[in-house]
């Protein structure tokens, strides 16, 4: 998501949003400003991740990648926990 759209919604403001509707959303930053703050404390911002621009296929693969990753590795976290409480019936 790109952090700034002249005349239009940002990307902070857009990530804001999407995680009312969906706390869980993963979102991943991209801006050309390596000094805009949410760019070095993007986990504080609500983003998954960051790809500074300009980016490569490669750069943005592993950030991809690396996002999917650690959703499953919390999906299969939270299903390990499930497996561990007995429900009585």
């Amino acid at each position: 998501m790109d952090l700034n759209i002249p005349g239009g919604m940002g990307g902070n403001e857009a990530a804001v949003k999407l995680l009312e509707i969906d706390p869980e959303a993963r979102i991943i930053a991209s801006s050309g400003y390596s000094n805009d703050p949410v760019m070095s404390n993007f986990r504080d911002y609500g983003f998954a991740d960051v790809v500074a621009k300009p980016y490569t296929i490669r750069k943005i693969g592993k950030v991809l990648r690396d996002v999917i990753t650690e959703k499953r590795i919390h999906i299969m976290k939270t299903m390990k926990l499930l497996e561990e409480v007995s429900f009585p019936y």
